[in-house]
């Protein structure tokens, strides 16, 4: 009877690594098998705590949490009117565990409005579904002797230079909102740019005498008579103020500058991530319907193509307005 002989080290070594190898491939098999989500999604919202996005992206992050049985974890990288927060995503990777949650103003507006950006959001991120329509509202100080989008316009005009409207930046759609409608009408009005919530704060104050504000920023305002509500940039009624006008149809058929609000994803997230999500945001909507219409937003919903027509459409349009208005951030 002959004995095995013993393995050299050499023999050894080759054996171990080839049983390391197997190890490998069976996890990355099994990380590649493993159901999407198997650990915490980052959901990047590219602006302070307590504004729209960030109200917006928290109460659909809580109900995916519950529905997909992951943490989905707001992140708020806020700058640069939301260019930090989005470019960090862009350079995440494409596995369905970095998301953002963004606005009109980083995917539309900023392309034109910043000349050198690093990077194409449209090209860079891709859309995963929207969440809602939020309307700007024209809200003015009660000072305002002006209480339809006719006297509002009647008093401009009449008072060439003596109204200072508020924006939360150059080149939102708060300030693009107000350049719009001053050129319409021929009225001579001054833009006193702000960051974010002290805008709000003089209008109240009375140091500026309107502005157009996101609904849901300014509608607890509204209903406290501090503030009233003179028309709203949308093409149709927002559910939320069924009683204000909307520009369009106090005589501005194209009037249409409101905000909106989605999940993006890195380019080259697995298709079916995006479609796991897509379909989770839907299903997470109408339990927020009301709540997010007695607050200020309309929910959508809808397919990424959809969505991602839409944000295309968006940027042809805020590009033409950008290059109209003049504004620049650099």
């Amino acid at each position: 009877m002959t004995r095995d002989k013993p393995l050299s080290f050499l023999s050894r070594r080759a054996a171990f690594g080839a049983a390391a190898l197997l190890c490998a491939g069976i996890g990355m098999q099994a990380a590649a098998q493993s159901p999407y989500p198997s650990k915490p999604v980052r959901v990047v919202v590219a602006f302070t705590a307590g504004g729209t996005t960030d109200i917006l992206a928290r109460a659909v992050t809580q109900q995916l949490s519950e529905k997909l049985g992951q943490p989905f974890v707001i992140d708020n990288k806020p700058g640069g009117g939301g260019n930090i927060g989005t470019e960090f995503v862009v350079r995440a990777p494409a596995d369905g565990y970095t998301l953002i949650v963004n606005s009109v103003g980083p995917m539309a507006v900023n392309q034109t409005l910043y000349k050198n950006l690093p990077y194409d959001p449209l090209a860079d991120l891709v859309p995963v579904v929207q969440i809602a329509d939020v309307p700007n509202v024209l809200v003015v100080n009660p000072a305002v002797p002006a209480r339809t989008l006719e006297e509002f316009i009647a008093y401009a005009k009449a008072n060439p230079g003596k109204l200072n409207y508020g924006s939360t930046g150059i080149g939102t759609s708060s300030h693009l909102s107000s350049y719009m409608l001053g050129k319409r009408v021929g009225a001579d009005m001054l833009h006193v740019p702000y960051k974010g919530a002290n805008a709000l704060n003089d209008l109240l104050a009375g140091r500026v005498q309107f502005m157009f504000a996101t609904i849901p920023s300014v509608i607890s305002h509204i209903k406290a008579g501090k503030l009233r509500a003179i028309a709203v940039s949308s093409q149709k009624r927002s559910r939320s103020l069924p009683d204000v006008p909307t520009v369009a149809e106090k005589g501005f058929a194209d009037f249409s500058a409101g905000s909106w609000f989605g999940f993006f994803a890195p380019k080259g997230t697995p298709a079916q991530v995006i479609a796991l999500l897509n379909k989770s945001v839907n299903d997470a909507l109408p339990p927020l319907e009301a709540q997010m219409i007695r607050e200020g937003a309309d929910p959508v919903g809808g397919t990424p193509e959809q969505f991602g027509k839409f944000t295309r459409q968006e940027y042809e349009k805020w590009k033409a307005i950008v290059r109209e208005s003049g504004a620049t951030a650099e």
